[in-house]
């Protein structure tokens, strides 16, 4: 081995290596009205001092590996670290979709292993994994629908959606094509099946439900649900977001579903939010299956394949096969757990969403009486008189450390709160949660020109929300 002092380029007390490389001028490269006038005005900073700079930044932004995300529908969980090394591993990052069927093997197996192991958590018959978002596979469910009734010679354009739903269910219906029409859930929470009687007709073409809803009720009425669609020849649609709180306990398919989206970046750990990434495979019943996007994975014994010649397909609804990273996230996910470490983890996640909600409801209003699943909603309402509003509590959170939970949805409960602990939040700090809510709720009663100013502590503080909504600036 040599020195770097060895090598001594023709210039005087240059210890560097020569340069081997003919130099080009730039105007080779760029054209020169986009060539710098005059010098850079940088000031000499240390890089001791750069380092630092960008580090301050980086703790100013909040994200889930350094506290509590409680954001209620959106399964903000911690995602082990080990899904994000697999999903990294060079074999798989290097693949190309143009690949022949050959030469991915190795791929495509996890991606039918992965659909084998989400057909068996919710008792369906076939998968695609192509859709790349919730709302995604919402759309793909619904254009599986119209296919089936197009089918059968049937037009039935109406999607029958509860006021419980999320806000993608009537967009995604009228995506596809369809027109909504909203039913009213009961004193409880959940739907009644007298009202779904009432609103059925040769037109509806499914009903779609989120079951946990977006309240954290279960929807006990499902399976009666369910035999008044059938009856009538309609589809039930199950929106999934909500899966976190039923993966190894019940399967779907039991509730009387014959379609249901996967929130693989919520209930099967990838990290998500600002737009992703994101997966949203649909699973069906085998009288659906014929309706799903090609190709799907297929394997005969002896390899993996991609089968395109599904009788009645809708086509292709995502370029090439679907966010594969977000599967071998998913992938690694289960098979760590297994199915054991899938219901414990939804066990968990009910277990720490009623702790929550025992230890508040003395201090905040509770809009539902039942016990919860994996989330539930509080109330401000009591606060009004005092003039604070959910917005207020969420801000003062901010100021204790916590990121805010949910606010203002569901639509139907005044001054909502909407939290979701998740499974992977400790005792701990489940306890500081409460602690924090229970000291704002005190603030609400005793000081409430506080909370109006929060948050104080952070990078930026309370935004004019009206002049954000009226003079919109997104420039630089």
């Amino acid at each position: 081995m040599k020195l770097l002092c060895e090598y001594k380029s023709s210039k005087k007390n240059d210890y560097t290596p020569a340069l081997d490389i003919k130099e080009k001028p730039l105007t080779n490269f760029f054209n020169t009205s986009q060539m710098r006038k005059n010098p850079m005005r940088l000031s000499p900073i240390p890089e001791r001092e750069v380092v630092k700079h960008f580090t301050r930044l980086s703790e100013m932004n909040y994200h889930v590996d350094k506290g509590m995300y409680p954001l209620g529908s959106c399964t903000m969980k911690y995602n082990p670290k080990v899904c994000e090394d697999t999903a990294s591993l060079n074999e798989l990052l290097g693949l190309h979709p143009e690949a022949p069927e050959s030469e991915i093997q190795g791929a495509l197996e996890i991606m039918f292993e992965l659909g084998e192991f989400l057909k068996e958590i919710a008792g369906m018959d076939a998968i695609t994994l192509q859709p790349q978002a919730g709302s995604h596979g919402e759309l793909t469910g619904l254009l599986i629908t119209r296919a089936y009734f197009n089918s059968k010679k049937e037009v039935r354009k109406t999607i029958l959606i509860p006021d419980t739903a999320h806000g993608t269910n009537p967009a995604s219906s009228s995506r596809a094509g369809f027109k909504t029409k909203e039913i009213k859930s009961n004193k409880d929470g959940i739907l009644d099946v007298e009202n779904l009687e009432k609103a059925m007709d040769k037109d509806v073409a499914a009903l779609m439900i989120t079951n946990p809803n977006t309240l954290g009720v279960f929807e006990s009425n499902i399976k009666d649900l369910s035999k008044v669609l059938h009856k009538n020849g309609a589809l039930l649609y199950m929106d999934g977001a909500n899966l976190n709180a039923l993966m190894g306990i019940a399967k779907v398919r039991d509730f009387g579903v014959d379609i249901i989206h996967f929130n693989l970046h919520k209930t099967f750990a990838t990290p998500h939010g600002g737009g992703g990434p994101g997966s949203g495979p649909v699973a069906v019943r085998k009288h659906l299956s014929e309706f799903l996007p090609v190709p799907t994975v297929e394997f005969d014994g002896k390899q993996y394949k991609f089968n395109w010649k599904l009788k009645n397909s809708i086509g292709k609804v995502s370029t090439f096969y679907g966010a594969f990273q977000v599967m071998v996230k998913a992938y690694t996910y289960i098979r760590m757990l297994g199915a054991d470490g899938l219901r414990g983890a939804s066990e968990q996640a009910i277990i720490n969403s009623n702790y929550l909600l025992s230890n508040l409801k003395e201090e905040y209003d509770i809009p539902y009486k039942k016990n919860c699943m994996h989330e539930f909603v509080l109330s401000a309402s009591k606060f009004k008189k005092n003039g604070i509003r959910a917005l207020d509590i969420a801000k003062a959170l901010l100021d204790l450390g916590y990121h805010a939970p949910t606010i203002y949805f569901p639509l139907i409960v005044a001054e909502a709160m909407m939290i979701e602990p998740t499974e992977t939040e400790s005792k701990e700090s489940l306890d500081g949660f409460i602690e924090a809510m229970k000291t704002i709720a005190k603030q609400a009663e005793e000081n409430p020109d506080v909370l109006k100013n929060s948050p104080c502590t952070t990078p930026v503080g309370r935004l004019d929300e009206v002049k954000a909504n009226r003079d919109l600036d997104v420039k630089w």
